[in-house]
């Protein structure tokens, strides 16, 4: 494990001096090149606040940089990666119908082993100096997939969990403890269900707890994955009967576990986003006793990756957008909970003294705990956990 650890870190810092000192390409040029193109950008849609997020970043780099980004709302992002996958097996190696698609986890590494991404790009950003690859390792890492440049890093995210302090006194700590919590405050909790990304998150959290070696998911998954993953399937098949609806109904993603929350259906609900509560509470979707809470032994961490397929149509588009992504500007912006509350990619020490002040000037929100409280980081597991994963949650519940 410490000599994969220490390849991987050696192999990104080749890769970073490497890209060091090769010749980068012209941004002006690309800038020019990229006046007049239409960027047809993937990305999740399931959230208003997103959509309208990114509608912003579109109106900006349209008046500034003549590029017009119109947004490809997805429900899985698998349905753009499938799209790619298609079109290089049909041979369309040019003019594709992705330019810029977010992405992370299985769909990057997907992505990445069959070749359908753009080579490394990244260090050409004007902005990707700014990023904080010493203090957010995971922007160099996705789910333990070494990134070398084939996508820029636009979100943090960190497991934390909502709660309504109206109903619930004091949250539980573990995920075992929220099991406990669950029998004893039946139809009061739910979770996504999988494959949303939200809901395999939940399965994965509860997992790295109850597995009997948790660093063995840093590795791919094996033949030894059914008795990796046998101790999550007990305490679901236990937890489920207490759930909303016995379990016999799930949330389609998180949105819809918020609105479930706002409803007065749930009390406890999961989120990858620390400010998520404080946003929704700006934003009159959930009640303004609702606080966050993370659990005792970490959290699962990630970061959030937007990536140029290798067909790209407007791949000089695509990065100024991308560029635009990481600037100190949309970045704050994307970070306040009355916009987003999605914390940066940025290392604030390396911003000008009046960039770093967009982020020092930002309300914390009412239920946002500060970085000191959030906790240990955990790791996302290997990505082809993810589909095994998701494949037997289907097996055993979806039908149900």
């Amino acid at each position: 494990m410490v000599r994969r650890t220490l390849a991987l870190a050696l192999g990104a810092v080749a890769w970073l001096a490497g890209t060091a000192h090769a010749q980068p390409e012209n941004w002006s040029a690309i800038l020019e090149k990229a006046r007049g193109q239409t960027v047809f950008f993937n990305a999740w849609g399931g959230d208003d606040r997103i959509n309208t997020y990114v509608a912003w970043a579109g109106e900006q780099v349209k008046t500034r940089f003549g590029v017009t980004v119109q947004q490809v709302k997805l429900t899985d992002t698998a349905e753009a990666v499938a799209r790619v996958l298609a079109e290089k097996s049909a041979g369309r190696s040019v003019g594709g119908s992705v330019d810029l698609i977010w992405i992370n986890g299985e769909n990057f590494a997907a992505m990445k082993r069959n070749g359908l991404l753009q080579p490394s790009w990244t260090h050409v950003l004007p902005n990707y100096r700014f990023v904080d690859t010493e203090g957010k390792p995971t922007t160099l890492f996705d789910f333990t997939i070494p990134v070398e440049g084939q996508e820029a890093p636009w979100g943090m995210a960190q497991v934390v969990f909502m709660y309504d302090t109206a109903q619930v006194r004091e949250p539980p700590r573990t995920m075992v403890a929220l099991s406990a919590w669950a029998k004893a405050n039946p139809g009061r909790l739910t979770y996504p269900q999988p494959p949303n990304f939200l809901g395999t998150t939940f399965l994965k959290q509860a997992l790295i707890e109850l597995a009997v070696d948790p660093k063995r998911l840093a590795e791919p998954a094996g033949e030894d994955a059914e008795k990796v993953l046998a101790p999550l399937w007990p305490y679901l098949d236990q937890l489920h009967p207490v759930l909303w609806r016995g379990g016999r109904a799930f949330p389609a993603n998180g949105p819809q576990q918020r609105r479930l929350m706002g409803d007065n259906e749930v009390d406890i609900a999961i989120s990858f986003n620390p400010s998520e509560a404080s946003s929704a509470i700006a934003n009159k979707e959930l009640p303004d006793t609702v606080r966050t809470f993370v659990l005792e032994g970490g959290t699962i961490g990630n970061t959030s990756f937007v990536a140029i397929p290798f067909n790209a149509k407007a791949r000089e588009g695509a990065m100024v957008l991308a560029d635009f992504l990481l600037s100190p500007e949309a970045q704050a912006r994307k970070q306040d909970p009355r916009v987003w509350g999605g914390p940066t990619v940025l290392a604030l020490d390396k911003l000008m003294a009046a960039d770093r002040q967009r982020f020092v000037d930002l309300p914390l929100g009412v239920a946002t705990l500060p970085p000191d409280r959030l906790g240990r980081v955990l790791p996302e597991p290997h990505p082809t956990w993810v589909e095994r994963l998701e494949k037997e949650w289907q097996r055993r519940y979806a039908t149900r």
